[in-house]
């Protein structure tokens, strides 16, 4: 997605050859037409599949995932890090390690609202190591939906997200990938124009 990573090399900060703040526009500040754009390139990428609902975790990807959800005509549905007193006690949850903030969570949706009858399209802001990914996969799972693949709005393709995700069998599709970084200097792989096979699995 062209505008997306002019948008990054423009004002993300690089401050590592790991770390990308683009807090400015994508996960503090929001740019809603950005963040609106992104939800119907998503919903292009994944025309060809019926999703019936958008899965997100807390806090990053909701906009993302709201995004998706109004291009797709679907509910989204977001994980919770911290159990509240409203949520039921019938929950499917997994645990998800935040490497940013160094904490575990035991990640929560309530029963109600993901079950056999969905088609899932889950959606996120970062793919690096994927362990939300994961346990979002991991929930899917529990909860009898059929997963139909993994959105991604920005990858760093060179940490071992990816390929952990795809090992489970997981069909992913990011906006922007990138291949390598230092600060002052950001590479991307560019957009392939070869179809990409769909990994679909029944979970």
């Amino acid at each position: 997605m062209k505008v997306l990573e002019e948008r990054i090399r423009q004002e993300g900060a690089i401050l590592s050859d790991t770390v990308l703040k683009v807090d400015s526009f994508l996960n503090h500040q929001v740019d809603t037409a950005l963040a609106l754009e992104i939800g119907r390139e998503f919903a292009r990428l994944f025309a060809d599949q019926t999703i019936t609902k958008v899965l997100t975790i807390e806090a990053s990807g909701i906009q993302f995932a709201m995004a998706a959800g109004i291009a797709l005509n679907v509910p989204f549905v977001y994980a919770k890090k911290k159990k509240a007193v409203t949520l039921s006690d019938r929950v499917y949850s997994a645990p998800v390690h935040s490497f940013t903030r160094q904490e575990t969570y035991q990640v929560s949706i309530d029963q109600r609202y993901l079950g056999p009858s969905d088609k899932v399209l889950i959606v996120d802001d970062f793919l690096a190591t994927g362990a939300a990914l994961i346990g979002l996969v991991d929930i899917v799972r529990e909860s009898g939906a059929e997963l139909i693949g993994i959105g991604c709005v920005i990858e760093k393709s060179f940490q071992e997200g990816r390929n952990l995700v795809e090992a489970k069998g997981v069909h992913v599709q990011s906006l922007a990938r990138i291949a390598s970084m230092k600060p002052g200097e950001i590479h991307f792989i560019p957009e392939s124009s070869e179809p990409k096979q769909r990994l679909k699995e029944k979970v």
